[in-house]
């Protein structure tokens, strides 16, 4: 079973705002300025030597950005801390509801996460001199509270091996075929933030009494979105219904026999945004890391090595893979999912009985 994971229950026992905090935070200031990548920031950062990262990244990805972010700055060290990112979520606030402040910088798959945070008024304000010149404004905040890492979107995917393209489910309304019981793989939306929005798409797309009648067609249950696609490169289910469409992508060109499929009724989308914490501890590093990450180097990585779609307009677009403005997406909603996230969760499980 599926540990339950409640939004209202980890904050309960945070630091609770105070009247002064609370009416500052319910009025607006002026915007951060944009801050470059300048030596006396790397001077400062190389002084504290470190910056924790929470992500919700495939962990092989996220070290491999650690590692080349501390190739391009010597002396500075990255702690990766990866997990599902409503792990990451809940780890947070556990953590400062014992005044405990850990985390340097946080990504996540969850929009409505930074809605909460913000809230709390747990982020620090800070705008990467990058993210102005080249990042549609859809893709950060106003006041600089965080910025879109990433683009996911949430696919199906087949084992080319036991399921042919030809005869591939193309659509929602085909996973309810009774030829397809058994032989499908599904991530779960209490642990991943690409699940937990794909979930509340689906439902809302698509109703709760589709997911009743799916939950009927025996579905492998796992964890992350980064599982499903495991599941069918190694033969173990034949269609994965949701899960990172990158990685499909990934073990697609590595040569394992796995193909994505695009639903006819639109295709789930999460945009991963990532944060600086206010009390941070290394805040420096932090505003170093953060800003190298959305550059144009750490966005060409994302592109080029994880084959995830980047809001930086420089970034080359790799050749194979399809283009998101090719794609029928389903709307993304963050405040929908931030209200409603401890029912989808209650709802889920009661169907599909994890």
């Amino acid at each position: 079973m599926m540990n339950k994971i409640n939004r209202r229950d980890i904050l309960k026992g945070a630091t609770a705002l105070s009247a002064t905090t609370v009416f500052a935070s319910s009025v607006r200031a002026a915007p951060p300025a944009a801050e470059a990548i300048t030596p006396a920031l790397i001077e400062a950062a190389k002084k504290e030597g470190k910056c924790a990262f929470y992500t919700a990244m495939d962990l092989a990805f996220a070290e491999r950005l650690g590692k080349t972010f501390e190739q391009k700055f010597p002396g500075i060290a990255v702690r990766v801390e990866r997990s599902g990112a409503e792990r990451v979520f809940t780890r947070i606030g556990q953590e400062y509801s014992s005044n405990v402040h850990a985390v340097d910088v946080v990504n996540t798959a969850d929009q409505s996460h930074c809605i909460v945070w913000t809230r709390n008024g747990w982020l620090a304000p800070y705008l990467p001199e990058e993210v102005v010149q080249h990042y549609d404004k859809t893709y950060y905040d106003p006041d600089g509270l965080h910025v879109t890492t990433r683009v996911l979107v949430s696919p199906f995917g087949i084992n080319t091996n036991l399921v042919k393209m030809a005869d591939a489910p193309k659509s929602y309304a085909d996973l309810l075929d009774p030829k397809w019981k058994g032989k499908m793989v599904k991530a779960h939306p209490a642990y991943s933030g690409t699940i937990m929005n794909a979930t509340f798409q689906i439902a809302r797309d698509l109703g709760w009494d589709y997911l009743e009648k799916l939950a009927k067609q025996s579905i492998l249950q796992v964890q992350s979105a980064t599982d499903t696609p495991k599941k069918i490169a190694l033969g173990e289910r034949a269609v994965m219904i949701d899960g990172a469409g990158y990685l499909v992508i990934r073990d697609k060109e590595a040569g394992k026999p796995v193909d994505v499929i695009y639903p006819a009724e639109g295709t789930p989308v999460a945009t991963s945004p990532s944060a600086i914490f206010k009390a941070a501890p290394n805040p420096n590093a932090a505003r170093l890391f953060y800003s190298w990450m959305h550059g144009r180097e750490g966005q060409q990585m994302l592109v080029d090595w994880a084959r995830q779609y980047s809001p930086h307009k420089q970034t080359v677009e790799k050749p194979g893979v399809r283009k998101l403005s090719d794609i029928k997406l389903m709307k993304e909603d963050p405040e929908g999912v931030e209200k409603g996230a401890e029912e989808i969760k209650s709802k889920y499980a009661q169907i599909f009985k994890v």
